[in-house]
């Protein structure tokens, strides 16, 4: 009996011990680096979140071009690493073409569906998220005017900016301008580009411009306080990089996609699929906090709940320009 005991005993301390060495995750970054104050950065927070809470380390590698990215994931895979997070819709065709050949590691990709069985597609609601801040962003405008700066001219970035018309326009704006940075990865990262952006739209009349453009958004947020405007940030909660000045945040919470991942990897319950979040399933939300109570007044504050909780519960369906094939406000 003690025999059999002990050989359970052995079993079972070998399967926790196979099991700990799966957990070597990996995270690979997009274009724009891991301290974007944005996307890049909010895939770090969830990464670093992850080995604060248990102990395990994780390895992670910034791309500089296109070029790196089937490498960059052959490499981790022939390392064992698993799972391996990739932030970024562009890894998906290099995912494509690497995920077969490594049937046993499971990958996450975040902001685009591969459909293999060992990918994990995290995609989100942008729109709805959007929206919110296209509402403040309408009750605060002076001018009725107000602005929106995308960074690479995909149909994901025109997802944001059509939520935020609908919302802005519901909230009273009569006017939402629209510019991207550019239809290259090199928009993600041109702050310089975003605030002469930023600039032009203050002058036809805009008093709120939110950014969604990653590293780009830096610098739109820098001119429109600069000019004494409001600016909005996007996935990461940007209030303090100008205190008082941004109105809110647009929270995409890719930190939390990355965060569940690994877990996911360490628990051993990875679930391939998409994976659609939005507002009712905690995956957008706007950002509030010291840095911008004083902008936000109680009767905003109750029109954006409101606008919250009704597109819960279906009572506003916020249009997707990816699936409308256009923005309908």
């Amino acid at each position: 009996m003690k025999r059999i005991l002990f050989g359970l005993l052995a079993a079972t301390a070998l399967s926790f011990s196979a099991h700990a060495q799966e957990a070597k995750p990996a995270l690979l970054f997009d274009l724009g680096g891991k301290f974007d104050k944005s996307f890049n950065e909010a895939s770090f927070n969830g990464a670093e979140k992850f080995k604060a809470e248990t102990g395990i380390e994780y390895v992670e590698f910034e791309i500089s071009n296109d070029a790196q990215r089937e490498q960059a994931l052959r490499r981790f895979a022939d390392d064992g690493r698993n799972p391996i997070v990739m932030a970024g819709f562009t890894w998906a065709s290099y995912l494509e073409k690497v995920a077969p050949d490594y049937p046993d590691v499971k990958f996450t990709i975040i902001d685009m569906v591969v459909d293999k069985p060992n990918i994990s597609s995290v995609v989100f609601k942008e729109h709805e998220g959007s929206y919110l801040v296209g509402v403040m962003a309408g009750l605060a405008s002076q001018t009725k005017k107000v602005g929106f700066v995308g960074g690479m001219d995909i149909p994901l970035i025109r997802r944001f900016g059509c939520g935020y018309v609908g919302g802005a326009k519901a909230a009273g704006a009569t006017e939402v301008f629209q510019n991207m940075t550019g239809d290259t990865p090199a928009a993600w990262n041109d702050p310089t580009k975003g605030g002469e952006i930023t600039k032009t739209q203050i002058d036809q009349g805009a008093d709120v411009i939110y950014a969604a453009a990653g590293g780009t958004g830096v610098g739109v947020l820098q001119a429109a306080a600069d000019a004494g405007k409001l600016g909005i940030g996007v996935d990461s909660n940007q209030n303090g990089l100008q205190p008082g000045k941004v109105l809110t945040s647009m929270l995409k919470r890719v930190d939390v996609a990355v965060y569940n991942a690994f877990m996911d990897g360490k628990n051993g319950t990875f679930s391939g699929g998409i994976h659609d979040l939005g507002l009712k399933e905690g995956g957008v939300d706007f950002a509030m906090d010291d840095n911008n109570k004083d902008l936000v007044s109680p009767e905003m504050l109750a029109a954006v709940e409101k606008a919250k909780a009704d597109i819960i519960a279906g009572t506003i369906t916020v249009h997707d320009y990816m699936s409308d094939d256009n923005c309908p406000y």
